[in-house]
């Protein structure tokens, strides 16, 4: 009282000769396409049980073949009495005690689908006739989100409050086929030549998982740019599409049980674009200003910096500026050597270059490095003075 795998595996060729009365996917589908009625291929011939050749319905003794990629399910008056996630081929018997129900293909799928098995499976005995349906368990492609404004999150890395506009696409894969259609295909898509396409935006149910992802976005980012294990970088989210997937899929789970209550789950992201607002980019500029002075790093930075002022001192200053370069070095405690007497500068020049430095928070840091390295200063002192220069 259900199916028969006749072939497993054998799909085309010499099966298709046999049977010229079959089932299979219909030709021509969208890869965005997730669940359509089943096809009849060829004619009877006289060959099968068959006779009606009605579109998606099955009788006794009818053939299907299950591509790769695609699961089966039976259905009769709304209740699925089959289902089949291996590809083969197989042949429908109502009266042999040997058919069975269920074909769930092991691997990813088997724990799952088993599961709901055991939940919605048919309680009476099949009948006669079933519809049939095939369900993409490909991951589907082209799923697209983006906002409308910005949306923010607090960030961990940055320590404040974050905003940005995001668009960008996703892959999303049916996991659990049973439980996609019992719990959320609309009954209108379980007819023929229906087509349930996640794309398609005259379709309610797609827009309300559309919807559901992009209130999902600001939990997803911060989901991702507060886990230790990512480096707390948002710059690294676009980099990182399996990642990001993950913190997208983990998101629209806790808040609307995709997989838990649809089957559903979010394979890969592909972010086409972050734009930060102003708030946002003024903060990554302070921090990457901080990483430049930060560690080995900083040091190269600061000496390539203190090179280049002696060089324009020398070049700018006349005959005075190598001995303008000795006191300079002589304050950093590593060029004591060139220290000259100089003649004492002009009262109002120190003044005048003194006040824009004293507003730029690289000015302070360099200086505040310098004495730091000339032992003038505690690591402390320093950090105290790095921490204000940038509002941390």
């Amino acid at each position: 009282m259900g199916l028969i795998q006749a072939a497993k595996g054998a799909i085309g060729g010499m099966l298709a000769d046999q049977w010229l009365d079959f089932f299979t996917v219909p030709g021509g589908l969208p890869p965005t396409a997730a669940l359509f009625a089943a096809v009849p291929q060829g004619t009877n011939a006289g060959r099968g049980s068959n006779t009606k050749g009605s579109s998606n319905i099955i009788t006794n003794g009818s053939r299907i073949v299950v591509p790769e990629g695609y699961g089966l399910l039976l259905m009769q008056d709304g209740a699925i009495t089959a289902f089949v996630a291996e590809a083969g081929a197989y042949e429908w018997r109502s009266d042999d005690l040997q058919s069975q129900s269920i074909f769930s293909g092991g691997g990813l799928f088997d724990a799952l689908i088993r599961q709901s098995w055991e939940r919605f499976k048919f309680g009476g005995q099949p009948g006669a006739q079933q519809a049939a349906f095939f369900v993409s368990m490909k991951e589907l492609p082209d799923n697209r989100f983006g906002t409308q404004s910005e949306i923010y999150w607090d960030d961990g890395y940055l320590n404040a409050q974050v905003g940005a506009l995001t668009r960008g696409s996703y892959t999303l894969q049916i996991v659990d086929p049973i439980r996609f259609v019992k719990s959320f295909v609309p009954a209108s898509y379980l007819q023929p030549g229906q087509v349930f396409d996640f794309t398609d935006m005259d379709n309610a149910a797609a827009s309300q998982l559309f919807n559901e992802v992009v209130s999902s976005l600001a939990p997803a980012f911060s989901l991702y740019t507060n886990d230790p294990g990512k480096g707390n970088r948002i710059t690294r989210i676009q980099q990182d599409s399996i990642g990001f997937a993950q913190s997208l899929s983990d998101a629209v789970e806790r808040a609307y049980r995709w997989q838990s209550d649809r089957g559903l789950v979010i394979v890969k992201t592909a972010i086409v674009s972050i734009e930060y607002d102003a708030n946002t980019r003024e903060l990554l500029k302070t921090v990457q200003r901080a990483d430049a002075l930060a560690g080995a790093r900083g040091n190269s930075n600061l000496q390539a910096s203190v090179a280049a002022g002696m060089q324009a001192a020398g070049e700018n200053a006349g005959p005075g500026g190598i001995m303008g370069m000795g006191i300079a070095a002589g304050s950093m405690g590593g060029l004591a050597g060139l220290q000259q007497p100089v003649a004492p500068a002009p009262a109002v020049a120190p003044a005048a270059a003194a006040t824009p430095a004293a507003d730029d928070p690289i000015a302070r840091l360099t200086r505040a490095k310098q004495m730091l390295d000339a032992g003038l200063i505690t690591q402390a002192d320093y950090d105290a003075v790095k921490a204000k220069a940038l509002g941390l």
